[in-house]
Protein backbone atom coordinates (compact mmCIF):
# COMPACT_ATOMS: atom_id res chain seq x y z
CA UNK A 1 0.00 0.00 0.00
CA UNK A 2 2.96 2.51 1.15
CA UNK A 3 4.60 1.64 -2.94
CA UNK A 4 1.66 2.47 -4.30
CA UNK A 5 0.74 5.33 -2.39
CA UNK A 6 4.35 6.62 -3.49
CA UNK A 7 4.08 5.74 -7.12
CA UNK A 8 0.54 7.94 -7.25
CA UNK A 9 2.32 10.82 -5.34
CA UNK A 10 5.52 10.82 -7.65
CA UNK A 11 2.74 10.73 -10.59
CA UNK A 12 0.87 13.73 -9.12
CA UNK A 13 3.94 15.37 -8.99
CA UNK A 14 4.78 14.65 -12.20
CA UNK A 15 1.51 16.01 -13.33
CA UNK A 16 1.60 19.21 -11.44
CA UNK A 17 5.24 20.06 -12.97
CA UNK A 18 4.39 19.90 -16.01
CA UNK A 19 0.36 21.17 -16.43
CA UNK A 20 2.42 24.20 -13.94
CA UNK A 21 1.96 28.25 -15.94
CA UNK A 22 5.40 29.27 -16.57
CA UNK A 23 4.35 32.27 -16.88
CA UNK A 24 2.69 32.45 -13.16
CA UNK A 25 6.25 31.07 -12.07
CA UNK A 26 8.53 33.48 -14.15
CA UNK A 27 6.54 36.48 -14.69
CA UNK A 28 7.42 39.24 -17.16
CA UNK A 29 11.34 38.23 -19.29
CA UNK A 30 13.73 40.33 -19.22
CA UNK A 31 17.37 40.76 -20.67
CA UNK A 32 20.01 40.69 -18.28
CA UNK A 33 23.93 40.46 -19.52
CA UNK A 34 23.86 37.24 -21.95
CA UNK A 35 20.72 35.77 -20.04
CA UNK A 36 16.75 35.56 -20.58
CA UNK A 37 15.69 36.43 -16.76
CA UNK A 38 12.73 36.25 -14.71
CA UNK A 39 10.62 38.97 -12.91
CA UNK A 40 13.14 38.07 -9.97
CA UNK A 41 16.33 38.14 -11.88
CA UNK A 42 17.14 34.17 -12.04
CA UNK A 43 17.91 33.01 -15.17
CA UNK A 44 15.43 30.91 -17.17
CA UNK A 45 15.59 28.40 -19.92
CA UNK A 46 12.32 28.18 -22.25
CA UNK A 47 11.56 24.98 -24.26
CA UNK A 48 9.24 24.34 -26.66
CA UNK A 49 7.87 23.63 -30.15
CA UNK A 50 7.50 25.86 -33.04
CA UNK A 51 4.39 25.98 -35.16
CA UNK A 52 5.12 25.35 -39.02
CA UNK A 53 4.13 27.80 -41.78
CA UNK A 54 1.21 28.90 -40.70
CA UNK A 55 -0.52 29.23 -44.74
CA UNK A 56 0.90 25.38 -44.96
CA UNK A 57 0.06 23.92 -42.36
CA UNK A 58 -2.80 26.10 -40.49
CA UNK A 59 -4.75 23.06 -38.91
CA UNK A 60 -2.60 23.43 -36.39
CA UNK A 61 -2.99 26.80 -35.26
CA UNK A 62 -5.22 26.62 -32.40
CA UNK A 63 -5.62 26.44 -28.75
CA UNK A 64 -5.82 22.82 -28.53
CA UNK A 65 -2.73 21.96 -30.26
CA UNK A 66 -1.01 24.65 -27.59
CA UNK A 67 -2.40 23.17 -24.35
CA UNK A 68 -1.80 19.82 -25.60
CA UNK A 69 2.27 20.97 -26.11
CA UNK A 70 1.81 22.44 -22.74
CA UNK A 71 0.19 19.53 -20.95
CA UNK A 72 1.62 16.55 -22.59
CA UNK A 73 4.51 17.83 -24.21
CA UNK A 74 6.16 20.67 -21.22
CA UNK A 75 6.67 23.16 -23.25
CA UNK A 76 7.03 25.94 -21.65
CA UNK A 77 7.20 27.97 -24.88
CA UNK A 78 5.71 27.89 -28.76
CA UNK A 79 6.38 30.07 -31.35
CA UNK A 80 3.77 31.02 -34.09
CA UNK A 81 5.43 30.89 -37.81
CA UNK A 82 3.68 33.14 -39.60
CA UNK A 83 4.99 33.12 -43.41
CA UNK A 84 5.27 36.03 -45.05
CA UNK A 85 5.79 35.55 -48.78
CA UNK A 86 4.72 32.34 -49.75
CA UNK A 87 1.33 31.07 -51.22
CA UNK A 88 -1.57 31.95 -48.61
CA UNK A 89 1.02 34.13 -46.52
CA UNK A 90 0.66 37.25 -44.86
CA UNK A 91 1.44 39.72 -47.86
CA UNK A 92 -1.33 37.91 -50.04
CA UNK A 93 -3.94 37.18 -46.90
CA UNK A 94 -3.05 39.63 -44.20
CA UNK A 95 -6.15 39.48 -42.25
CA UNK A 96 -6.16 35.87 -42.39
CA UNK A 97 -2.70 35.42 -41.37
CA UNK A 98 -3.03 37.69 -38.21
CA UNK A 99 -6.17 35.73 -37.25
CA UNK A 100 -4.00 32.07 -37.51
CA UNK A 101 -1.25 33.78 -35.49
CA UNK A 102 -3.50 35.26 -32.75
CA UNK A 103 -5.11 31.76 -32.07
CA UNK A 104 -1.92 30.49 -31.17
CA UNK A 105 -0.89 33.57 -29.44
CA UNK A 106 -4.31 33.70 -27.55
CA UNK A 107 -3.86 29.78 -26.69
CA UNK A 108 -0.60 29.87 -25.12
CA UNK A 109 -1.94 33.41 -22.85
CA UNK A 110 -4.83 31.21 -21.41
CA UNK A 111 -2.49 28.33 -21.24
CA UNK A 112 -0.01 30.50 -19.44
CA UNK A 113 2.77 29.78 -21.51
CA UNK A 114 5.05 31.85 -23.50
CA UNK A 115 4.72 32.69 -27.21
CA UNK A 116 7.07 34.02 -29.82
CA UNK A 117 5.23 35.53 -32.26
CA UNK A 118 7.56 35.05 -35.43
CA UNK A 119 8.19 37.04 -38.77
CA UNK A 120 8.97 34.36 -40.98
CA UNK A 121 10.42 35.41 -43.54
CA UNK A 122 13.86 35.35 -45.68
CA UNK A 123 13.56 38.64 -47.17
CA UNK A 124 13.62 42.52 -45.72
CA UNK A 125 9.83 43.98 -45.87
CA UNK A 126 9.87 46.61 -43.79
CA UNK A 127 6.47 48.43 -44.56
CA UNK A 128 4.77 45.66 -44.05
CA UNK A 129 6.56 44.34 -40.72
CA UNK A 130 5.99 47.56 -39.63
CA UNK A 131 2.18 47.23 -39.82
CA UNK A 132 1.97 43.69 -38.44
CA UNK A 133 4.08 44.45 -35.48
CA UNK A 134 2.97 47.45 -34.69
CA UNK A 135 -0.82 45.38 -34.88
CA UNK A 136 0.79 42.92 -32.40
CA UNK A 137 2.40 45.04 -29.89
CA UNK A 138 -1.32 47.37 -29.61
CA UNK A 139 -2.93 43.78 -29.08
CA UNK A 140 -0.48 42.06 -27.01
CA UNK A 141 1.73 44.53 -25.98
CA UNK A 142 0.47 44.12 -22.12
CA UNK A 143 0.76 40.70 -21.92
CA UNK A 144 4.34 38.96 -20.40
CA UNK A 145 3.77 36.02 -22.23
CA UNK A 146 4.43 37.48 -25.33
CA UNK A 147 8.39 37.77 -27.19
CA UNK A 148 8.48 39.18 -30.43
CA UNK A 149 10.70 37.06 -33.44
CA UNK A 150 11.05 40.12 -35.88
CA UNK A 151 12.87 38.41 -38.63
CA UNK A 152 13.08 34.62 -39.16
CA UNK A 153 16.08 33.79 -41.03
CA UNK A 154 17.57 36.39 -43.20
CA UNK A 155 19.82 34.34 -45.99
CA UNK A 156 21.83 36.23 -48.36
CA UNK A 157 21.32 40.07 -46.55
CA UNK A 158 24.34 41.65 -44.65
CA UNK A 159 24.06 42.62 -41.40
CA UNK A 160 24.31 45.97 -42.28
CA UNK A 161 20.54 45.83 -44.24
CA UNK A 162 19.66 43.50 -40.99
CA UNK A 163 20.68 45.41 -38.53
CA UNK A 164 18.91 49.03 -40.18
CA UNK A 165 16.15 46.71 -40.97
CA UNK A 166 15.73 45.45 -36.94
CA UNK A 167 16.23 49.35 -35.73
CA UNK A 168 13.24 50.64 -37.24
CA UNK A 169 10.91 47.27 -36.21
CA UNK A 170 12.65 47.52 -32.87
CA UNK A 171 11.88 51.29 -32.87
CA UNK A 172 8.22 50.75 -34.26
CA UNK A 173 7.61 47.95 -31.37
CA UNK A 174 9.20 50.21 -28.51
CA UNK A 175 6.61 52.94 -29.15
CA UNK A 176 3.77 50.76 -28.11
CA UNK A 177 4.96 47.67 -26.01
CA UNK A 178 8.28 49.20 -24.10
CA UNK A 179 9.92 46.07 -22.36
CA UNK A 180 8.79 42.47 -23.91
CA UNK A 181 12.03 40.78 -25.05
CA UNK A 182 12.34 41.09 -28.74
CA UNK A 183 14.44 38.47 -31.07
CA UNK A 184 16.68 39.42 -33.36
CA UNK A 185 17.44 37.14 -36.84
CA UNK A 186 21.29 38.08 -38.58
CA UNK A 187 23.12 36.30 -42.10
CA UNK A 188 22.93 33.30 -43.28
CA UNK A 189 20.28 31.60 -41.60
CA UNK A 190 20.92 32.64 -38.01
CA UNK A 191 24.25 31.95 -38.24
CA UNK A 192 26.77 34.74 -38.30
CA UNK A 193 25.80 35.38 -34.77
CA UNK A 194 29.81 36.18 -34.33
CA UNK A 195 29.50 38.65 -36.82
CA UNK A 196 27.00 40.40 -34.99
CA UNK A 197 28.50 39.94 -31.84
CA UNK A 198 31.23 42.50 -33.11
CA UNK A 199 28.57 45.31 -34.04
CA UNK A 200 25.03 44.71 -31.76
CA UNK A 201 22.22 47.49 -32.20
CA UNK A 202 22.95 49.95 -29.65
CA UNK A 203 20.63 51.38 -26.93
CA UNK A 204 18.06 49.08 -26.71
CA UNK A 205 17.22 46.65 -24.45
CA UNK A 206 15.12 43.60 -23.56
CA UNK A 207 17.01 42.22 -27.24
CA UNK A 208 18.35 39.18 -27.90
CA UNK A 209 19.63 37.52 -31.32
CA UNK A 210 18.39 34.35 -32.97
CA UNK A 211 20.86 31.02 -33.31
CA UNK A 212 19.44 28.63 -35.88
CA UNK A 213 20.94 24.57 -35.87
CA UNK A 214 20.35 21.50 -37.46
CA UNK A 215 22.27 18.84 -35.58
CA UNK A 216 22.92 16.61 -39.21
CA UNK A 217 24.47 19.99 -40.41
CA UNK A 218 25.81 22.56 -37.79
CA UNK A 219 28.01 21.32 -35.12
CA UNK A 220 31.25 22.33 -32.79
CA UNK A 221 31.77 25.39 -35.95
CA UNK A 222 28.59 26.81 -35.05
CA UNK A 223 28.58 26.13 -31.30
CA UNK A 224 31.81 27.98 -31.28
CA UNK A 225 30.60 31.46 -32.97
CA UNK A 226 28.17 31.18 -30.39
CA UNK A 227 30.71 30.83 -27.55
CA UNK A 228 32.55 33.54 -28.97
CA UNK A 229 29.02 35.76 -29.34
CA UNK A 230 28.51 35.17 -25.41
CA UNK A 231 32.01 35.84 -24.32
CA UNK A 232 31.55 38.81 -26.21
CA UNK A 233 28.20 39.66 -24.15
CA UNK A 234 25.97 38.93 -26.86
CA UNK A 235 22.68 37.07 -25.66
CA UNK A 236 21.44 34.25 -27.74
CA UNK A 237 18.18 32.67 -27.95
CA UNK A 238 17.50 29.31 -30.31
CA UNK A 239 14.44 30.03 -31.79
CA UNK A 240 14.63 27.05 -33.88
CA UNK A 241 16.48 23.94 -34.67
CA UNK A 242 16.45 20.26 -35.00
CA UNK A 243 18.03 16.92 -35.31
CA UNK A 244 18.22 16.48 -39.01
CA UNK A 245 19.76 18.20 -42.02
CA UNK A 246 20.31 21.83 -42.52
CA UNK A 247 17.09 21.32 -44.95
CA UNK A 248 14.69 19.84 -42.78
CA UNK A 249 15.18 16.47 -44.52
CA UNK A 250 17.75 13.28 -44.20
CA UNK A 251 18.66 11.32 -41.07
CA UNK A 252 18.28 12.36 -37.94
CA UNK A 253 21.97 13.06 -35.86
CA UNK A 254 20.72 12.29 -32.48
CA UNK A 255 24.01 12.23 -30.99
CA UNK A 256 25.09 15.72 -32.46
CA UNK A 257 21.05 16.59 -31.40
CA UNK A 258 22.36 15.53 -27.87
CA UNK A 259 25.63 17.70 -28.03
CA UNK A 260 23.20 20.99 -28.91
CA UNK A 261 21.01 20.61 -25.93
CA UNK A 262 23.80 19.92 -23.65
CA UNK A 263 25.70 23.28 -24.63
CA UNK A 264 22.12 25.48 -24.43
CA UNK A 265 21.56 23.56 -21.17
CA UNK A 266 24.85 24.36 -19.48
CA UNK A 267 24.75 28.04 -20.61
CA UNK A 268 21.05 28.61 -19.84
CA UNK A 269 20.18 29.46 -23.21
CA UNK A 270 16.23 28.69 -24.36
CA UNK A 271 15.54 26.81 -27.27
CA UNK A 272 12.81 25.83 -29.41
CA UNK A 273 12.51 23.16 -31.83
CA UNK A 274 11.34 22.61 -35.58
CA UNK A 275 7.68 21.62 -36.41
CA UNK A 276 4.56 21.15 -35.69
CA UNK A 277 3.58 20.18 -38.94
CA UNK A 278 2.67 16.98 -41.24
CA UNK A 279 4.77 17.29 -43.85
CA UNK A 280 6.79 14.33 -45.42
CA UNK A 281 9.98 15.56 -44.30
CA UNK A 282 12.22 14.43 -41.17
CA UNK A 283 11.86 17.98 -39.22
CA UNK A 284 7.92 17.59 -38.94
CA UNK A 285 7.32 15.79 -35.82
CA UNK A 286 3.70 14.58 -36.77
CA UNK A 287 2.30 11.80 -39.23
CA UNK A 288 -1.09 12.68 -41.86
CA UNK A 289 -2.91 10.83 -39.05
CA UNK A 290 -2.14 13.44 -36.45
CA UNK A 291 -5.46 15.26 -35.30
CA UNK A 292 -5.23 19.26 -35.58
CA UNK A 293 -6.04 19.48 -31.76
CA UNK A 294 -3.55 17.65 -30.06
CA UNK A 295 -4.06 14.18 -28.20
CA UNK A 296 -1.57 12.85 -30.10
CA UNK A 297 -0.59 9.30 -29.55
CA UNK A 298 2.76 7.46 -30.47
CA UNK A 299 1.33 6.41 -33.69
CA UNK A 300 1.17 9.83 -34.50
CA UNK A 301 4.92 10.87 -34.09
CA UNK A 302 7.52 10.42 -36.80
CA UNK A 303 10.96 10.17 -35.21
CA UNK A 304 11.42 13.69 -34.83
CA UNK A 305 8.49 14.45 -32.57
CA UNK A 306 9.37 11.39 -30.25
CA UNK A 307 12.64 12.90 -29.14
CA UNK A 308 11.36 16.07 -29.04
CA UNK A 309 8.88 14.94 -26.59
CA UNK A 310 11.25 13.05 -24.54
CA UNK A 311 13.25 16.18 -24.16
CA UNK A 312 10.97 18.61 -23.33
CA UNK A 313 9.54 15.82 -20.79
CA UNK A 314 12.54 14.99 -19.47
CA UNK A 315 13.16 19.18 -18.46
CA UNK A 316 9.72 19.57 -17.72
CA UNK A 317 10.08 16.67 -14.72
CA UNK A 318 13.27 18.10 -13.65
CA UNK A 319 11.72 21.63 -12.48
Amino acid sequence: MINKLIVCFLAMSITIVVNAQPVKSYGKLRVDGVHLVDEHGSPIVLRGMSFGWHNFWPRFYNGDAVRWLHKDWGSTVVRAAMGVEPKNGYIEKPEWSKEKVKDVVDGAIKEGIYVIIDWHSHNIRLKEAKEFFADMAKTYGSYPNVIYEIFNEPDEESWADVKAYSTEIISTIRAIDPDNVILVGNPHWDQDVNVVADDPIKGVSNVMYTLHFYAATHKQSLRDRGDYALNKGLPIFISESAGMEASGDGPQNNEEWQKWINWAEERKISWVTWSVSDKNETCSVLQTSANENGKWEEKDLKESGKKTRELLRSYAKQK
